[in-house]
């Protein structure tokens, strides 16, 4: 925290990539693996309110299903192996890739709600 109870303006990405607060970037802003927790450990910042909703999926399933087409034309042009080395291949990186994504990206998220100041209601308290 700097002089006067203020806090510096971090960067919505840093701190929503690390999964940490938008206001402090120290405090943890998850209390599961997709769970919002009530308030930052640290500061004492108020994410009750927060949610990313639905946003963080779409990127994530625009993001993925273009990486798994291209990287699937590619293989099928390069090797053309059977169909069932597809199924192996894309079903799991398919999950396993949106699973990691998707914490960091709904940190993004909510960072860049609480940036632009736009909680539920249009409205914030902390």
């Amino acid at each position: 925290m700097s002089a006067g109870g203020s806090y510096p303006r971090l960067s919505p990405f840093k701190t929503g990539l690390a999964c940490r607060c938008p206001r402090c970037g120290r405090g943890r802003i998850f209390s599961g693996f997709l769970k919002i927790a009530d308030r930052c450990p640290v500061c004492g910042l108020d994410l009750g309110g927060e949610d990313a909703g639905d946003g963080p999926a779409v990127f994530i399933i625009l993001f993925m299903g273009a990486l798994v087409v291209a990287l699937a034309l590619l293989t099928e042009a390069w090797f053309s192996p059977p169909y069932w080395v597809h199924l192996v291949l894309w079903g799991p990186l398919i999950l396993i890739g949106s699973l990691l994504l998707m914490r960091p990206f709904k940190g993004i998220m909510v960072a860049l709600q609480y940036q632009h100041k736009a909680g539920e209601g249009g409205g914030r308290l902390g």
